[in-house]
């Protein structure tokens, strides 16, 4: 059985390092081969996006789009349903590989023997 990593970021622009800690753990555990699903939540439901990781800095952090595409290329990435909604944003607004789901898949998957889930 594989390890699985579920990070939830609820943070965005409005808690900087907060958000920047949680893209980081995710690209980190894809990068050493870990199965990653990062759930993108309240204020970061906006890193969906096309362009809206790049506006992000936080200095001496890595670049939120180069974070965000290791993820996309070898993980999961979702967007809340109640946040997208909440935020106007449809499945045609997001990034190629973004899929929008909800508590019921969030659950889902950390429910599953051998997951470890982390919240930001």
């Amino acid at each position: 059985m594989q390890n699985k990593l579920v990070v939830k970021v609820t943070a965005g622009a409005d808690a900087p390092e907060r958000c920047s800690q949680a893209f980081t753990v995710a690209a980190v555990a894809v990068a050493s081969g870990v199965d990653v699903s990062l759930w993108l939540t309240g204020e970061s439901a906006w890193f969906a996006l096309p362009g809206r990781a790049a506006e992000f800095e936080l200095p001496h952090a890595a670049p939120l789009p180069e974070l965000l595409d290791s993820v996309l290329a070898a993980g999961t990435v979702t967007l809340c349903t109640q946040c997208a909604a909440r935020r106007g944003i449809t499945e045609a607004d997001v990034i190629e590989g973004v899929r929008i789901a909800g508590s019921q898949v969030f659950v889902s998957e950390i429910m599953q023997d051998g997951v470890q889930a982390l919240v930001y």
